[in-house]
């Protein structure tokens, strides 16, 4: 090769360096700039304050909203704005469409576990969808069955309305399907359901696994042997399954769940930065 060849070929080597350069500059800029208007939009998504007819709609249909003590619904209320603005609603199953009342009712009930866990949002999580009712799926095994909802890794939450309904009206049966499946997004957040989210710190890992673990053996003993319980039997089939009972749990049997899982309410508290034992009608 000729001197000439040689130096065209390591201006065509440089060239092609600082085309590449060039391209992860725009990238990262363009990153840049879309998380700065994220960060804009959400901030005024964030100061959006509810309508007086949306707090009398939520006091009359979601009584944890209506028990949630007043200095907490300011903040509440942006959580919601911040969720109606990013995730996206869907009918499914011949409901012929989502209301108003649904999207502001699911966004109250799952933005709880945002109020002050530290979680500014729940990930991946882009869309909600609604059957009217139970619904038929089939799992990777093939096999059918029925359910009232569902939460994928993939960015999605599917749920009865009908079981949103019944699980709002009654805040103390321990049992509420918006607040259970979005804990799995929580539990999620990390790409990992194993029924431990992403904690405040390093060093409170080793005090949730000895609570949680506990609990969960407990709970999968007393159902083995048929008695009855305080968490959800499904809480037993396994980790995920059991933080999720054990959030929905915390915040419609906090009296029960205290006194017969003092270490899992107290890490649930300290999580969530709630303590609805002290929430009144």
């Amino acid at each position: 090769m000729t001197a000439s060849g040689m130096i065209l070929g390591m201006a065509g080597a440089m060239m092609g360096v600082w085309i590449v350069l060039g391209v992860v500059v725009v990238v990262v800029a363009v990153g840049g700039i879309a998380r700065v208007r994220k960060a804009g939009r959400r901030r005024a998504a964030r100061r959006r304050e509810l309508s007086a007819a949306e707090r009398t709609l939520l006091n009359k249909h979601v009584p944890l909203f209506r028990m949630l003590p007043q200095e907490n619904h300011r903040k509440l209320e942006g959580c919601i704005g911040v969720f109606l603005d990013e995730i996206s609603f869907e009918a499914c199953g011949g409901l012929p469409e989502v209301t108003d009342e649904m999207r502001l009712g699911i966004a109250a009930q799952a933005c709880l576990l945002l109020l002050e866990s530290g979680y500014a949002d729940f990930g991946r999580l882009r869309s909600v969808l609604i059957y009217p009712d139970a619904y038929q799926t089939r799992d990777e095994q093939g096999s059918d069955s029925v359910r009232l909802g569902e939460s994928w890794q993939t960015g999605s939450v599917v749920l009865s309305w009908k079981s949103v309904v019944e699980g709002a009206r009654n805040p103390e049966d321990g049992r509420n399907v918006v607040i259970h499946e979005f804990a799995h997004q929580i539990d999620q957040y990390d790409g990992a359901a194993d029924g431990l989210p992403v904690l405040k710190g390093r060093g409170e890992y080793k005090k949730w696994a000895e609570a949680f673990s506990k609990s969960y053996d407990l709970l999968c003993e007393r159902v083995n042997a048929g008695k009855r319980t305080v968490l959800d039997p499904y809480g037993a089939t396994n980790p995920a399954e059991f933080f999720a009972v054990a959030t929905e749990t915390f915040f419609e049997k906090p009296v029960q769940l205290q006194r017969k899982h003092p270490a899992v309410y107290e890490e649930l508290r300290t999580f969530y930065g709630l303590d609805p034992m002290r929430w009144t009608e």
